[in-house]
Order: structure tokens, then C-alpha cells, then sequence
């Protein structure tokens, strides 16, 4: 039966198939497709470069009632987002508000979308659809629309890093240390975090070669896919542990960093996207609150003797941190920057910058 104009169809690789209305960009998109559980945040997360070729699902099911902030600057850098675009390559939520208020929306999340060429639908059972994600693991999917289906597409079968970094170096700050930041798919507020210290950030690309740069400190950014697709990156920060170069690793840098430290890394079934994640830091039993992003992990028994794991989630036990002996290589699995929040470990950005030569 073929669809209203206004509607489109959630297909999935197990056979699935939902209708829904659309209100974003009406064309068809393909991709694999997560859940996130946060509570607010959506433009922090439609703009995070780790939601590349995801089609992401929200379980909270009441979405758009606050619009999409105005474009502003600070220190060259877009406030309100994580980046200065779209990277989800689709968006699956249960009701979408076409009411919008807040003293900060430039427009509606509609046509936020649309200018930015996402395709959009509501009136799905997203935590039922969540439901069908965590029994059965994360699914290949797409949003298709009359007369233009297309293939299934696999997005980790990619160097979803290399779309997501930056081609050229950029500079933001002018600090006394300095920092180079490997935009592995950097958020916005990693650079930020950094600035308020009085940083000067190099933000240089993932394959970048750092043995001519001038620099005090490393810190692999946060990105989309699979960590071992990275092996310039890997490298990379295989020469600067030998060098003795204080490293700090959020995110896919944490698994890089992993890799790199001679450990592994596996997909995970469904992966951790959400603002409540709690994790335990392992030295002094604290527990803290964190918002992630990854579907991959470091394997707890490949972690080499002269690491240790750091920080550990409360919810499945899995590696959120590891450190060296030396005590000047670390990284951990969540983000301190926290946007959206929460900001329990923002202490993290403190404790890279004491290390800093």
C-alpha cells in the first residue's frame, strides 16, 4: 500500500517495519540504528560527530517542545551545539511537538531538520522499538519514503573518522600550555573545557603526524565507528607513550589510546547512549553520574600489566577508564565535558592539565 505523502516507513534488517509521520527532510536515508535515554539535549546530540551514519531513536517521547538555539560564537567556537552541523543521519522519536518556546530558539526542530537534509518521524513506539534494540542488538536500518528505497548501509564498514574530522589544523586560545587535540570527530566542548584553562588547543586531524609539533599535552577526542579503522591515530599515540607525552583519552580516544597500549576492542550489543551512566572511579570508590556515546568497548582481559582499569559502570561492569603506571597516560569511556551533562567529572580536564609537561 503505498504511503501518504506525509508519511514515511522505519524498516529494519530483521523485517520490521513501522509507519510513521515525517517532519523533517522528506527523503530517504539508510544507516544503523541506536537509542539514546536522555532526558533533554537533542541539539547536543543531533550535532555530536559520534551519531555519524546512525539513525537515532529517542525514547523520551515528547521531542521539539523547546526548538533549536540561534547560531552565536564565542571564541570561534558555535555555542548550543557540538558541531556546526547535523551528523545524525536520521531521527525516530514517539511525539513531536509543532509548539515550540524558549527564549533561545532561532526555529523549529522541523525546519532545523530539514535545512540540515535529515529525515525525521514521530508517531513510533520508541520504547518499544528500544525494547527490540536491547533484546536483539543494534540493527541495520531506514527511513524510507514512496518510490525511493534503497540499500541497507553499514556505516562501521567505514572511516566514519575521517568524514568527522577536521582536513586542516585550526587554533583556539592563546595559553601558555598548549594542547593538541587529535579531532578524531571532536564536540564542541571538549575544545571549551580546555579554553576555560587557559589552554591553547591545537585541533589537528585524526591522521595527523605530531612529531614536528610544538606542544605540551595529547588529548584524543571523542568520534564515531569502529576505534581500529584509526590505525594512523593508533600510531601515532603508540610514539607519543614512547616519548613520554602526557595523553588524555575521552571516548573513541579512550579506545584508541587502548589499542595503541596494546589492548582490545569489541562492539558492544547495543552500546551505552544516555546522561545517566553510572560509573564508579576505582581508586576511591566515588560514583558518578556520565553521559555517553559509544557502541564499542576495551576488553577487560586484554588490558596490558602496565595499565590498569580506572573507572568501572555500575550497569554492566565494563572498562571506563584506564591509566598507566607512569600515571601520565589516561582516558576514560564517558565524556567529562558533559553536554548536556551532568558535569561530575569535568575535574578530569583538571587533572589532564597538572600533567602537562
Amino acid at each position: 500500500m503505498p504511503l501518504d505523502k506525509k508519511q514515511a516507513k522505519l524498516i529494519l534488517e530483521d523485517g520490521t517495519e513501522i509507519i510513521g509521520e515525517s517532519f523533517g527532510y522528506p527523503h530517504s536515508c539508510a544507516g544503523e540504528v541506536v537509542f539514546a535515554t536522555g532526558m533533554v539535549g537533542y541539539p547536543e546530540s543531533f550535532t555530536d560527530p559520534s551519531y555519524k551514519g546512525q539513525i537515532l531513536v529517542l525514547t523520551y517521547p515528547l521531542i521539539g517542545n523547546y526548538g533549536m538555539p540561534a547560531d552565536s560564537y564565542v571564541d570561534g567556537i558555535l555555542e548550543h551545539y557540538e558541531s556546526n552541523k547535523g551528523q545524525i543521519s536520521g531521527l525516530v522519536v514517539e511525539n513531536y511537538s509543532h509548539h515550540y518556546h524558549h527564549w533561545n530558539a532561532q526555529t523549529s526542530l522541523a525546519q532545523w531538520l530539514y535545512n540540515q537534509k535529515i529525515p525525521a518521524i514521530s508517531g513510533i513506539d520508541t520504547r518499544a522499538l528500544t525494547k527490540r534494540l536491547r533484546e536483539k542488538g543494534t540493527m541495520l536500518g531506514k527511513i524510507v519514503f514512496n518510490k525511493s528505497d534503497l540499500d541497507f548501509y553499514d556505516p562501521n564498514k567505514d572511516n566514519l573518522v575521517e568524514m568527522a574530522s577536521v582536513t586542516e589544523p585550526k587554533i583556539y586560545g592563546k595559553g601558555l600550555k598548549k594542547v593538541l587535540l587529535i579531532d578524531c570527530g571532536c564536540k564542541n566542548n571538549i575544545i571549551r573545557e580546555l579554553l576555560k584553562r587557559d589552554i591553547k588547543v591545537i585541533q589537528v586531524p585524526w591522521n595527523y603526524s605530531i612529531a614536528d609539533e610544538n606542544f605540551d599535552g595529547i588529548l584524543i577526542s571523542n568520534g564515531p565507528g569502529d576505534p581500529k579503522m584509526c590505525q594512523n591515530t593508533i600510531n601515532e599515540i603508540g610514539n607519543a607513550f614512547k616519548n613520554n607525552i602526557p595523553c588524555f583519552g575521552i571516548c573513541l580516544g579512550h579506545q584508541i589510546m587502548a589499542l595503541a597500549a596494546g589492548a582490545d576492542t569489541v562492539k558492544m550489543k547495543y552500546g551505552h547512549r544516555s546522561q545517566n551512566q553510572p560509573v564508579m572511579d576505582l581508586t576511591n570508590k566515588k560514583c558518578y553520574i556520565t553521559t555517553q556515546n559509544h557502541g564499542y568497548v576495551v576488553k577487560q582481559n586484554s588490558i596490558p600489566k602496565s595499565w590498569k582499569s580506572c573507572f568501572e559502570n555500575l550497569n554492566d561492569n565494563t572498562v571506563e577508564g584506564l591509566i598507566h603506571n607512569s600515571g601520565r597516560f589516561f582516558s576514560v569511556q564517558f565524556h567529562p565535558e558533559a553536554f548536556p551533562g551532568p558535569a561530575d567529572t569535568a575535574f578530569l580536564f583538571d587533572k589532564f592539565v597538572e600533567k602537562l609537561m
